[in-house]
């Protein structure tokens, strides 16, 4: 990336990189090759004001939970937690291709983020009016999202400027996101029901999601990296894994709080702590760096289904904030759909990194069956634990199991089978 700024060509380039400045830049493009590209600072910094926006989602989800309104708390999470990990999934990927870090960059990025609070501060209105059942009250949570995403038309428009050779790419990207604003306007405006509202999202949710597939697919596409997006992917697997630890915090409060530092306490601490570094431990496990870049072609899927993947382990989090409920004796919940509301998005979670599993290594055989049957199994007990009177925090302890299965299957012997995949996939080099 050339800049505009005059530059000292008498100056070595090692000193210049020591002290950078960050004047305009042309936005050309990345090397999908560059070699050791990583996560910027400033990524990071963009990454921080999604745990503001799951952890508030997270924290709606449990409430509802608490209280046994299941339908509306699904709904206003599903609502909330596309709209955060779209805005983010589609940021990633335009940085992955475009990141200049020049000042209008980080500026416009500085943007965006205000727009990821703004939509935050939207969240709890959403589960609110759902509950009432009258309308969805959307307005500050779409204010926030289109922030974000007018910005993110601001920096397509500079880089369809910049970049001739995938003008048409970046212009489609311009476009569909304009079209899909203008739609979630509308949507705000016309305040109908639930049903309709939701109806309403779906259309506006498949505008957003082609828009993408026709860039990348139809228009010449852009030069995003495969080891820059599966790290940028990889770190919000941590971000929202740690809604699992604020959850785990609040279940030991709780906890400690009832009885002081008991046996249960420890199991707790334990199951909460372990859930997390379990899954953490699964979703690492697949190599989606080195996939990703002998298969291009397979982003889209293994892109748009991390929704779901985070989606399912911000519920996880949600969950033991619940179990905290129950256990301050705030909650309606019984011992069994306390268990549950771990259990299942954990069981969710682990049916997703197998099918990305699956996607990506183009594989599937017997001994994932055997691994998902024996992590239903755990679960299985878990719940029926519960059901017989077991205490809760016993029966969390057993659903800490469920990753354990796929980690030691696949430390055991589940490497030989990615490894015979894989050569299978794209040859022994």
């Amino acid at each position: 990336m050339d800049e505009d700024v005059p530059v000292n060509e008498h100056e070595p380039p090692a000193r210049r990189r020591l002290a950078p400045a960050h004047g305009l830049r042309v936005m050309s493009g990345r090397d999908p090759h560059e070699s050791h590209r990583v996560a910027t600072p400033l990524e990071l910094l963009f990454d921080l004001t999604f745990v503001i926006a799951f952890g508030v989602a997270a924290s709606e989800l449990a409430h509802m939970l608490a209280e046994n309104h299941l339908g509306t708390g699904l709904a206003g999470f599903a609502f909330a937690t596309f709209a955060v990990s779209w805005a983010w999934i589609n940021f990633s990927w335009f940085a992955s291709a475009y990141d200049t870090d020049d000042w209008v960059y980080r500026l416009t990025t500085m943007l965006q983020m205000v727009g990821v609070v703004i939509l935050a501060l939207g969240i709890p209105p959403v589960f609110a009016s759902i509950y009432a059942g009258e309308h969805v009250d959307n307005r500050v949570l779409v204010a926030g999202y289109v922030v974000m995403r007018v910005a993110m038309v601001l920096q397509w428009l500079r880089a369809a400027g910049q970049d001739p050779d995938r003008r048409r790419a970046c212009l489609t990207y311009a476009a569909t996101i304009t079209v899909a604003q203008v739609g979630w306007i509308g949507v705000i405006v016309v305040n109908t029901s639930v049903p309709v509202t939701f109806l309403l999202v779906a259309i506006m949710t498949l505008v957003e999601m082609t828009g993408p597939w026709l860039a990348e697919k139809r228009m010449g596409g852009t030069p995003w990296h495969s080891h820059h997006i599966a790290e940028r992917y990889g770190l919000l697997v941590i971000i929202t894994l740690g809604e699992g630890v604020i959850g785990t915090v609040a279940s030991l409060t709780a906890v400690v709080h009832e009885q002081g530092w008991t046996t249960d306490a420890v199991f707790v601490t334990i199951a909460g702590i372990g859930l997390t570094f379990g899954m953490w431990w699964v979703y690492f496990v697949i190599p989606s760096a080195e996939l990703l870049h002998m298969r291009r072609e397979r982003s889209f899927p293994w892109g748009y289904a991390h929704i779901l993947v985070f989606g399912s382990i911000v519920a996880t989090g949600a969950g033991l904030h619940a179990a905290a409920y129950y256990i301050e004796h705030h909650s309606t919940l019984d011992s069994v759909e306390t268990v549950l509301s771990v259990a299942i998005p954990v069981a969710i979670y682990l049916i997703l990194i197998c099918a990305l599993y699956v996607l990506l290594l183009g594989a599937f055989d017997t001994f994932h069956v055997l691994l998902l049957a024996l992590t239903a199994a755990v679960l299985g007990a878990a719940v029926a634990m519960a059901a017989a009177g077991v205490d809760m925090a016993v029966c969390l302890l057993v659903v800490t199991a469920a990753p354990a299965v796929t980690v030691i299957g696949y430390e055991l012997i589940g490497h030989r089978y990615a490894r015979d995949a894989i050569a299978r996939e794209v040859g022994p080099g």
